[in-house]
């Protein structure tokens, strides 16, 4: 279903200063259950509020999500992070604290109650603090963690300008952030910090290496 015939404007990109304050546009459009799609350290991320179960469920049609797999987060600070979905493993402070903000993504057990289709079929989550100020920016000023599944439709490359998104979503994506440029960033490294010591999930722009030096 498009967003137009759920009763959502149409899209509409706005252009964003990358230290500048967040539109109230994109935060009514979090807040009433829109996507919005936004410039991360990678690539261009889609936006929900976690807790909401039909939001979660729009955007996971929207992006063709299937099984069982979660959605990741991302967050202004280590506080937030912690706030709202509860405190991290001492493994994960240590990483946190010298990898965010940054391209690390943390996979912990949250206390917190998200909206089906949020967490793994483990009930794990997925969550960092990314290097641009945007997107920290958007997190902080809604109030809570927002979704940071890559803006493409499942098989397609992702979204690396705000046209690229109007292109691959239409109205199905409400507001675009639009930074200038091309973002072409490598993915995080995803590391699992619910053991003793960490688990390499996903090879990203942060070394290996590096990470288990900064885990001990």
């Amino acid at each position: 279903m498009r967003a137009a015939d759920e009763g959502f404007p149409v899209t509409h990109r706005i252009s964003i200063d990358p230290v500048g304050d967040v539109p109230h546009d994109a935060l009514d459009a979090l807040r009433h259950g829109e996507i919005v799609a936004y410039p991360t350290d990678t690539l261009y991320g889609l936006a929900v509020d976690p807790r909401q179960r039909e939001a979660v469920a729009r955007l996971r049609r929207v992006k063709g999500r299937a099984g069982l797999s979660g959605l990741p987060l991302i967050a202004g600070s280590l506080a937030q992070v912690e706030s709202g979905l509860g405190p991290l493993p001492p493994l994960g402070r240590r990483l946190a604290a010298t990898w965010w903000p940054g391209p690390v993504t943390l996979i912990f057990m949250p206390t917190a109650n998200l909206a089906d289709g949020v967490t793994a079929a483990d009930a794990s989550v997925a969550v960092r603090v990314p290097g641009t100020e945007p997107a920290r920016r958007l997190a902080l000023a809604s109030g809570y963690l927002i979704t940071a599944t890559s803006a493409n439709p499942a098989g397609e490359t992702p979204a690396a300008t705000g046209e690229e998104v109007e292109n691959l979503f239409g109205p199905l994506v409400s507001i675009t952030l639009e930074q200038a440029g091309v973002l072409r960033g490598e993915p995080s490294t995803i590391v699992d910090i619910r053991g003793v010591a960490p688990v390499l999930v996903r090879a990203g722009v942060v070394p290996w290496d590096r990470v288990l030096q900064s885990a001990s």
